[in-house]
């Protein structure tokens, strides 16, 4: 080995091990917060995606599985509700923050189940346009082994969980999980509670569709239905009619100005989100950043 090389391959573990260190940091001190729904059915909060579960007799249902490093974790949390195993886990998108964990429970004998754009996705190199950040290919291991193109429902624990695709919303391969019985719906990240919400228009996100998914979750729900969000607090209905209003009413004022043919810095100089900043604009995207993402997921995408 030349010492270029050496040089190369020491620089490239020596990144590794800070990588690991990091993360290591980063989850450090994650605890899983359980939040009992109805009988039987349960959600978890952790780092990343909200997970829901249902556990019964047959088994464990699972809906996401956040990030790999807190599986043991996530697993002493189920094993305080059921002692059963997963049996499967439900994709609601891609994003690593709700599907990292995959590998660690296919191996444990769970099979994963998502809409089969979440395979494709999966098993190649991602890009989060909007952040400039790669990810995966995700492992064999962890890839869905079986997917869906519309519904998939399960009928485990006394209770009928179908699983409905919500085309080209918060991704291309969107899924809403109703739990009937128990009256539970599971949005995924088609519905941040309380904050503006990330659209991923280069993984076929657009904000037509999360209007449009969002509207599908209002015709499951009742004002008793208990709504968990892909991120922020258990919700319910009104509240995700507002998160719903807020989108369509932003949207319409995007669009607007885009077709009087506005820059989008113009529009971000307009502040189209301007009544809705003091509440949904303490998340994680800053209102500019939302006016962006809405106004990239409504311009024409080259294929």
């Amino acid at each position: 080995m030349t010492k270029a090389l050496a040089a190369l391959a020491a620089a490239l573990m020596l990144a590794a091990a800070i990588d690991a260190t990091a993360q290591a940091d980063r989850f450090a001190k994650v605890e899983i917060k359980t939040t009992k729904l109805a009988d039987n059915v349960y959600m978890l909060e952790g780092e990343g995606g909200n997970i829901g579960v249902s556990a019964g007799d047959d088994g464990v249902l699972l809906i996401d599985d956040q990030f790999g490093p807190l599986t043991e974790r996530i697993l002493a949390a189920i094993r305080s509700i059921s002692d059963k195993p997963v049996r499967f886990v439900v994709n609601t998108h891609w994003h690593y923050d709700h599907t990292s964990g995959n590998e660690n429970f296919a191996r444990a004998g769970a099979v994963i189940v998502a809409h089969e754009n979440v395979r494709k996705r999966l098993a190649v190199v991602q890009s989060i346009e909007f952040f400039k950040k790669p990810y995966g290919p995700m492992p064999p291991a962890g890839l869905p082994a079986l997917t869906f193109t519309d519904t998939m429902t399960f009928q485990m624990n006394g209770e009928e969980a179908t699983a409905f695709h919500a085309p080209n919303a918060h991704t291309d391969g969107d899924a809403i999980v109703h739990l009937r019985k128990a009256n539970v719906v599971h949005m995924g990240d088609i519905y941040f509670a309380g904050i503006y919400p990330f659209i991923d228009y280069g993984t076929g996100g657009s904000v037509k569709g999360m209007i449009a998914a969002a509207e599908r979750g209002l015709a499951l729900a009742d004002d008793a239905t208990k709504i968990i969000p892909g991120h922020g607090p258990l919700s319910n209905r009104k509240e995700l009619k507002d998160y719903r209003d807020m989108l369509a009413t932003v949207s319409a004022r995007i669009e607007k100005m885009m077709e009087a043919g506005k820059s989008l810095q113009e529009i971000i100089a307009a502040q189209p989100t301007r009544e809705f900043d003091a509440v949904w604009g303490k998340g994680f995207l800053k209102p500019e950043q939302f006016v962006e993402v809405v106004y990239q997921s409504l311009a024409p995408r080259s294929k």
